[in-house]
Parts: structure tokens; C-alpha cells; sequence
């Protein structure tokens, strides 16, 4: 196999925020499906002092890549380098180093520097690359600026909740009924279309209509990873106007002779949305009421009839 030789790119941008506050988002990555457009899912493989190594779930040029990485976080010098362990073709090796630079108190630079190399000198292969950084770096870093820029009211805008049902049937049962969401038309009232397609198996990508209990109706896409029997968890790629982010998760623990199952919703709200869609002098309280009651009221009636579909078949 031969590998091309290792090219270079460099994405920056000027963030509104002190340089503290800009690494610690870059440090964190278990907030990333929510702050960054492009990830779907992380998990922590390994953590220690000062490294850490994570598997990645994100779409790149219309696809869903993962791959593992180590990172070395430096927060003295306000940096993080990454490398990717093994890497997916085209490419044939990955990484790279975020770099936060104060500017002033209330001002620093973010600089993303990536180095790669792809799979027998294909030029193709370098383009997608190229192409792929460009739109996922830019991605990220207004993902960064804005978060960053509005870090005082994300306790406000960002909230999340669980909604739990006991199921008296067979967690397998529960599984197949939230995994088979190509079936949810059939199942459950308030989704009206479903587009699923599984071209790596345990990776979906599904594209929804869904009911709200107002009447209206929804368009969201979403990329869901199912791991095992007991989680599937998910991003919203297209989100509803009041939302720039929503994740979840579905749980299955054992209680007793059945299941408790759990839904779990992640939002960020759109505050300049807020009085357009919900109305003059609206406030962000109102859409968090107003989310809340729309998400929980579907995700309750999906695990009810999950519940009603697992104890159907033990009955």
C-alpha cells in the first residue's frame, strides 16, 4: 500500500470569549454531539492524566465515519493534540492540534491544524479529505465561536430530561421495538413517515415526520448507533426551528422480572427563535416548557407502546 505524501491544512477563527472558556470546550468532548454540527457520538475508551482516547461517531461529506483517537490535553498552553489510531479510506492517517491564544481578556484565537495522508497517492482521495476538513472544521469552530460567545446563558439554553417506563416483558423484546424503527409508521400514531437506511449495520440514518400533541408536524433527520441490546443513542442532523441541537438515548436496565427503559433528551435552545415561532414576549423559559412537553409527550407514548409490544409477547 503505498501513502501519499502527509499534507497540511489550517482552520481559525477570532471567538468573543475569554481563552479559559474556549479550551474548556475543546477539552470536553462529551458535550461535542450537542456544540459540534458534524458529531453524532462520542465515547471514552481510556482516560488519564493528560490523555484520553475516544471513539468518534460523525458524518463527513454525507456519510457516517468513526474512528478511534488519542488525545494529549495540555491546558497550560491552552492546547490538545489528536491522532487517529486507525484510520478509514481514504485516509491512511489523521491528526492534528486545537490551539487556543488569548487575544485579550475577553477575546482569543482558535486555531484547528490537521495532518494527513491517504491510501495510494489517489488525488480523489486528498479532495474528499480536503473537502470533508473544510466542512467539518468550519463546522466546528462556529460551533465553538457560538457556545462560546453565549457560555452565561447556556445553563439556560441547554437542559435535559428522562422519561422512564417499567416494561413486565423481555428487554429483547423492548429492544426490537425501539431498534426496528423503520416499523414505527405501523406502530406508533404520532410518527406519519419514517426513512431508515442501515448500510453499516448498528449505524442508522433515518429521516422522520413526526406529530406533535398541537398538531403540528416535524421533519427531522437523525443518525442513530445501537450498541448491543440495552443502548441506542442518537443526534438529530436537521432539527425542529427552536432547537441548534438535540441528542438522546434509549436505555434498557433489568428491574425485578422485567425492564426499566429510559429516554433521555439533550437540547439547546435557539434564542433568537424563540418569539418568532412561539410567539411576541415569549422568553426561553417558555420554549424549555414548550420542548419539554412536545419531546416527552412522544418519547412517553414510544416506550408505552414498546411496553404494550414486549408484554404482548410475554402474555
Amino acid at each position: 500500500m503505498l501513502v501519499s505524501d502527509k499534507h497540511q491544512t489550517l482552520h481559525s477563527t477570532q471567538i468573543a470569549a475569554p481563552a479559559e472558556v474556549v479550551y474548556g470546550i475543546v477539552a470536553d468532548v462529551t458535550r461535542w454531539p450537542q456544540f459540534f454540527a458534524p458529531n453524532v457520538h462520542v465515547e471514552h475508551l481510556e482516560q488519564g492524566e493528560g490523555f484520553e482516547r475516544i471513539r468518534i461517531w460523525a458524518t463527513a461529506n454525507g456519510e457516517v465515519k468513526n474512528w478511534i483517537s488519542r488525545r494529549e490535553l495540555v491546558p497550560g498552553k491552552l492546547t490538545v493534540t489528536f491522532r487517529q489510531e486507525v484510520s478509514r479510506a481514504p485516509i491512511a492517517s489523521m491528526g492534528g492540534t486545537w490551539v487556543v491564544t488569548p487575544v485579550d481578556e475577553r477575546t482569543s484565537l482558535l486555531e484547528l491544524h490537521h495532518d494527513f495522508t491517504v491510501v495510494d497517492n489517489d488525488a480523489a482521495g486528498v479532495e474528499w479529505v480536503n473537502t470533508a476538513l473544510d466542512r467539518n472544521s468550519e463546522a466546528e469552530l462556529a460551533g465553538i465561536k457560538d457556545i462560546a460567545e453565549q457560555a452565561d446563558a447556556l445553563d439556560e439554553l441547554m437542559f435535559t430530561f428522562d422519561d422512564t417506563v417499567h416494561v413486565e416483558g423481555s428487554g429483547a423484546d423492548v429492544f426490537d421495538f425501539l431498534n426496528r424503527a423503520d416499523l414505527w409508521p405501523e406502530r406508533l400514531p404520532h410518527v406519519a413517515r419514517m426513512e431508515l437506511t442501515e448500510d453499516e449495520p448498528g449505524v442508522q440514518v433515518m429521516a422522520m415526520d413526526t406529530r406533535t400533541a398541537d398538531g403540528s408536524v416535524h421533519t427531522t433527520e437523525s443518525v442513530r448507533v445501537v450498541f448491543g441490546e440495552d443502548r441506542i443513542v442518537y443526534k438529530q442532523t436537521t432539527v425542529p426551528g427552536l432547537m441548534t441541537a438535540h441528542t438522546g438515548r434509549w436505555t434498557l436496565v433489568p428491574a425485578g422480572t422485567g425492564v426499566e427503559v429510559t429516554s433521555r433528551h439533550t437540547v439547546i435552545i435557539k434564542a433568537s427563535a424563540v418569539e418568532k415561532i412561539l410567539g411576541t414576549g415569549k422568553t426561553v423559559a417558555d420554549a424549555r416548557a414548550y420542548i419539554h412537553q412536545a419531546l416527552s409527550t412522544n418519547s412517553t407514548t414510544t416506550l408505552r407502546h414498546a411496553r404494550d409490544f414486549a408484554e404482548g409477547r410475554r402474555g
